[in-house]
């Protein structure tokens, strides 16, 4: 059966709306040169900025950069939201205490994701300078045909549904983890060959020690549920040091165990082969 996102879950990623580090409607650069992840990075950090376009989609309106070393061409995706408030009121009537918008989670979810293993759909992220800002700047994913918003909006069946569904449980586990509060349907990138990427963090990493929909927790890929359960809380604390404080990393942590253990209890309860894969 195709995994899709509950429905109470649709209808409050459509509510709050987000801004996407790609737009799927725009072509990535890049003349087709295999990078490393180290060389991503590199590329990100120091490339000139030779061209920039200001997205109109999403609340916090990203850049698109084009950046040149003099060899290679590529694109990246500038976000500088750094926006903090003791009260925000939702228009859908919910309230947030002690909210926080910062592109320093975008780089938290890049950090974190490489510590899991999950670095092959979250993109490389780095912290950067730009037009007198500073902010965090992503490597744009070529090839998008669409986001999940798209996909459920047209019904657009996926060519292999089994690869699909591995891909979205480790999205929901990762999300549940981070306490996204605003996973935004768009957020979710899809490749032209069906490949995930989630992107734009800047509303997680709350220091909520609860995960907030158990329910989203199905199945999980067997390496990633040994990362979590390894996953060392002064670790995350050196990785991410310039960008979550010593409560979220905390909160992190909590909702790891928490994580951990209800695939404990399903797997207990079902078996290891109807957990994890």
């Amino acid at each position: 059966m195709l995994y899709r996102f509950p429905k109470v879950i649709i209808a409050l990623f459509f509510t709050f709306g987000a801004a996407p580090f790609a737009l799927a409607q725009i072509p990535a650069a890049g003349n087709g040169h295999v990078w490393t992840e180290v060389q991503k990075a590199d590329f990100l950090l120091h490339a000139k900025v030779i061209a920039s376009k200001h997205t109109a989609k999403g609340i916090t309106q990203p850049w698109r950069l084009t950046l040149s070393d003099g060899k290679e061409t590529h694109d990246g995706s500038f976000q500088a939201i750094e926006e903090f408030k003791s009260k925000m009121q939702f228009d859908d009537g919910h309230t947030e205490y002690n909210f926080r918008d910062s592109y320093h989670y975008n780089i938290t979810g890049y950090e974190l994701a490489r510590l899991l293993g999950l670095d092959d759909m979250i993109p490389v992220t780095v912290e950067r300078n730009w037009n007198g800002k500073k902010g965090s700047l992503s490597w744009w994913i070529p090839d998008i045909a669409m986001d999940e918003g798209e996909r459920m909006s047209k019904k657009i069946s996926t060519p292999d549904p089994d690869m699909w569904n591995k891909q979205m449980y480790k999205v929901r586990v990762f999300d549940e983890l981070v306490f996204d509060t605003d996973p935004n349907l768009t957020n979710v990138l899809i490749t032209k060959d069906w490949k995930i990427w989630r992107v734009d963090f800047s509303r997680a990493f709350r220091t909520h020690k609860d995960i907030k929909n158990p329910k989203n927790l199905v199945m999980c890929e067997r390496k990633l549920f040994d990362k979590l359960k390894q996953l060392d809380e002064a670790q995350v604390l050196e990785a991410t040091r310039k960008h979550l404080s010593k409560d979220e990393v905390k909160g992190l942590m909590a909702r790891r165990d928490k994580i951990v253990a209800i695939f404990q209890k399903l797997a207990a309860e079902k078996g290891d082969s109807a957990v994890f894969y």
